[in-house]
């Protein structure tokens, strides 16, 4: 973030705005740990899969299209949604360089009304329950593409 935010703007011939420095930042990290575990789901399909197509005359394109990714999305699912629980959670990184998130509201706010366990209380209760959505958007589609 800070190399994004302080390092890049250093520069004369780019200017980046927290916000767009921020989501630059997340989307990286977090596209780092997508494609891992693309790539890890993909290796996860035994290679027998693969074998198989190619004897029933399918192209590579084909074997990834309609053999290997559908098998291999079945088991992403758990890893994106902890992915995308974690991602949530990075994103309090972001009052490092300004930006006001959820917990930088809470600091301003117990700043100003001395309320700190009714303020955390909150900021607490809504992380919870954004992760707790995510969760059950999780199970859902995960009980959606359950083998039959």
């Amino acid at each position: 973030m800070f190399f994004f935010y302080y390092g890049l703007n250093s520069l004369e011939f780019i200017s980046l705005d927290r916000t767009t420095a921020g989501i630059i930042t997340v989307a990286i990290n977090a596209g780092a740990y997508y494609a891992e575990n693309i790539r890890a789901g993909i290796q996860s399909i035994e290679k027998g899969q693969t074998e198989a197509a190619r004897s029933l005359g399918l192209t590579n394109n084909q074997n990834m299209r309609y053999i290997i990714l559908p098998q291999a999305f079945r088991r992403m699912l758990p890893t994106f949604t902890n992915q995308a629980i974690i991602s949530l959670k990075d994103t309090s990184l972001l009052s490092i360089i300004g930006i006001a998130d959820l917990t930088q509201q809470g600091h301003i706010t117990v700043a100003s009304s001395f309320k700190a366990f009714e303020i955390w209380f909150a900021v607490g209760a809504m992380y919870f329950i954004l992760i707790y959505l995510l969760s059950l958007l999780s199970s859902f589609i995960e009980r959606r593409f359950e083998l039959r």
